[in-house]
């Protein structure tokens, strides 16, 4: 009887999804995959604005990095997430904070027109819950997504960086967050 209790708890671990760990009551796995590539979890951070928790950032990489320069230099695939803990943010907060992390991290991009066109991609508020997806595939084609409906696809390795830098740059959207993302912390 043991043995076949053993066997079936192995069944189970086996069919469940994969779930390194839990941030916020938010799961985050530890693999996705993105472009027929497997991408582990490279680490994570809270987004912070005062005291209100904005969101989980999670970032998955192809090869572990611990500095912004090997995610850069990685020829993987790469992918950051977003699950929004707020209870609601405005569609033109979170374009503008997009557009602000790239004036800060990469301004001579700014103007760039994949970057004017992501931009764009956007549609609506993000509510508690809610999970974006930026993802960059290893031939720098990136994509984004909104509960999983997407929003956009460009190829583009302007602008890919410039996501890149947003939440890994000398300016970063939160430093703790950043240094959560290169396991750092």
């Amino acid at each position: 009887m043991k043995q076949i209790l053993f066997i079936l708890s192995l069944v189970c671990l086996m069919i469940l999804p994969a779930f390194a760990l839990e941030v916020a009551d938010v799961k985050l796995p530890d693999s996705v995959e993105i472009g027929g590539e497997q991408l582990r979890l490279n680490g994570y951070g809270i987004r912070k604005k005062y005291f209100f928790k904005i969101y989980v950032g999670s970032l998955y990489t192809s090869h572990k990095a611990t500095s912004t320069a090997q995610v850069l230099d990685s020829p993987g695939g790469k992918l950051i997430r977003m699950d929004f803990l707020y209870s609601k943010l405005e569609k033109e907060r979170m374009v503008g904070g997009f557009a602000k992390g790239i004036e800060a991290n990469s301004p001579e991009l700014r103007k760039d027109p994949a970057v004017e066109q992501f931009l764009g991609w956007f549609d609506g508020d993000f509510v508690e819950g809610d999970q974006i997806d930026l993802a960059i595939t290893a031939e720098n084609l990136v994509s984004a997504s909104h509960n999983s409906r997407h929003l956009g696809s460009t190829r583009s390795a302007n602008l890919a960086k410039a996501l890149l830098l947003i939440y890994l740059g000398k300016q970063p959207a939160d430093q703790d967050m950043k240094e959560g993302m290169l396991g750092q912390d």
